[in-house]
């Protein structure tokens, strides 16, 4: 038999060409694709460290590759459309309460007139009168009319739409229900107090331009804003007598309701204008 010549190779021809890899062994910093210089084991396995055996969460939470912390960048967190619609119905509710026992002669409206005749009169008659000049149109609509330019000129077309809205239906709420209870006024005997149409027009007016003006504002001072200018409304409105307490309460109640259906309708939006 003939045997088949060994080949010789000496150790200067061992030395020509790139070295070859054995394999089982692995290489700390083996490229895995063409100049990547990514830490990939040779033999397709995931390196030993916490950062390898990491896997993609689900919605881009932390253990992402890139590693995204926290919530992605996206939709700002909207309050769910559920609550906001129990809200207005609980605010619904109390208002019909109210107004049962205003038209039923219950308790709540003998603790009312009680509470009246300790408020009315105290404090400055002066102060009391230009607080509830507050719920006046002339003072109250220039507002939101103001802020709703303001809205147009950044683009809020349909926040815009959802408080002028909300602000025509005041008088189609208010004035079907003074009529109905006809409940007579503090220093006044004629009827029509019920609600307080002075609040309502206050309240809608200034919260729904603290909505419009909210997103573009680098603090959030509209809402309390909002929220004083009401109130002072209505502590003006007692205290002058025009106006029983249960009828400013049935009014905060109400045009709640009212507020929180209209919020819904506006846009919420993280492509809105940067605050200015």
């Amino acid at each position: 038999m003939r045997e088949t010549p060994r080949s010789q190779v000496t150790v200067s021809d061992s030395r020509q060409g790139p070295p070859q890899l054995t394999p089982g062994c692995a290489f700390a910093h083996t490229t895995g694709a063409s100049d990547s210089g990514s830490p990939h084991r040779s033999d397709g396995r995931s390196p030993h460290t916490p950062r390898g055996a990491r896997h993609t969460g689900p919605g881009g939470r932390p253990g992402t590759t890139p590693p995204v912390p926290g919530r992605p960048a996206s939709l700002p967190p909207r309050t769910p459309l559920r609550r906001v619609l129990f809200s207005a119905l609980g605010c619904a509710v109390l208002f019909a309460l109210i107004t049962w026992q205003v038209m039923s002669t219950g308790p709540l409206l003998r603790l009312d007139v009680r509470v009246d005749h300790q408020l009315v009169g105290t404090g400055p008659g002066r102060l009391s009168a230009y607080l509830s000049d507050l719920g006046n149109a002339q003072v109250a609509v220039v507002v939101l009319v103001a802020a709703m330019a303001y809205a147009l000129w950044r683009g809020s077309r349909f926040d815009v739409l959802a408080a002028g809205l909300a602000m025509a239906a005041v008088p189609a709420l208010v004035v079907p229900l003074k009529l109905w209870v006809a409940r007579p006024g503090p220093l006044d005997p004629s009827t029509g107090y019920f609600p307080s149409g002075h609040t309502a027009t206050a309240m809608v007016a200034y919260g729904g331009a603290a909505l419009l003006l909210t997103p573009y504002t680098r603090r959030n001072w509209p809402v309390p804003a909002a929220v004083v200018l009401t109130l002072a409304t209505s502590t003006g409105l007692v205290l002058h007598g025009y106006h029983w307490p249960l009828d400013v309460v049935a009014s905060w109640c109400l045009c709640g309701a009212l507020l929180l259906i209209s919020s819904t309708g506006m846009r919420r939006s993280s492509s809105r204008t940067p605050p200015c």
